[in-house]
């Protein structure tokens, strides 16, 4: 008696199940209704190329690239007023943590275009100043942002850098924060999940 061999064939997830899955906890995204409350509640919103919903929208709608070309995750300030205000629960920051992971890892960010590189090249800038810091430090992420992309702005900006500095709200040198080995191997195990992931 031979046996049966059945092959089944396994269909890639589409878009929105792709950010579902990679979302932290239930991310509710099926249930935006499209209210514009997340838009309306961003701090950031006036920068955003597309609100929150209208991101959710193009996720729904499988335009992938679309989303990953946005410089509206880039924008989200993380401040979860957009994700307490939500009348259906949707994480909307976390989504917004999830699309950039996904635009990183896809290698989306290098091939944005050069004005809404922006935003993925400031929060790059940043990340950077704290794992090897443990905090931002203005002057340097300032310095590297307006090189990047506007050399010729640093002198617009120079006499309230110089007033910072002179009243002491901004250092001219970095400084690490205490115990930041502790904080190193927070950040080393979270590299290390989610390349398990």
């Amino acid at each position: 008696m031979s046996a049966v061999t059945v092959q089944t064939t396994v269909e890639p997830l589409n878009f929105f199940e792709q950010v579902v899955a990679a979302t932290p906890g239930e991310s509710h995204l099926e249930a935006c209704i499209q209210c514009g409350t997340c838009g309306g509640s961003c701090p950031s919103g006036a920068d955003m190329d597309h609100t929150p919903r209208a991101i959710f929208a193009l996720i729904k709608a499988d335009m992938k690239e679309a989303v990953l070309h946005s410089n509206t995750p880039w924008y989200c300030v993380s401040c979860y007023y957009c994700t307490v205000r939500c009348p259906q629960d949707i994480h909307i920051t976390d989504i917004m943590y999830t699309l950039k992971r996904i635009a990183t890892q896809e290698g989306m960010v290098k091939n944005t275009p050069r004005e809404k590189a922006k935003a993925p090249n400031f929060s790059q800038a940043f990340i950077t100043w704290v794992e090897n810091y443990g905090r931002s430090f203005e002057l340097g992420l300032m310095g590297v942002h307006m090189l990047r992309h506007n050399p010729f702005g640093a002198f617009k900006i120079a006499d309230m850098g110089v007033g910072l500095v002179a009243k002491g709200r901004m250092a001219f040198t970095p400084t690490r924060i205490k115990e930041f080995d502790s904080l190193a191997a927070i950040l080393a195990k979270a590299k290390e999940l989610e390349g398990s992931e």
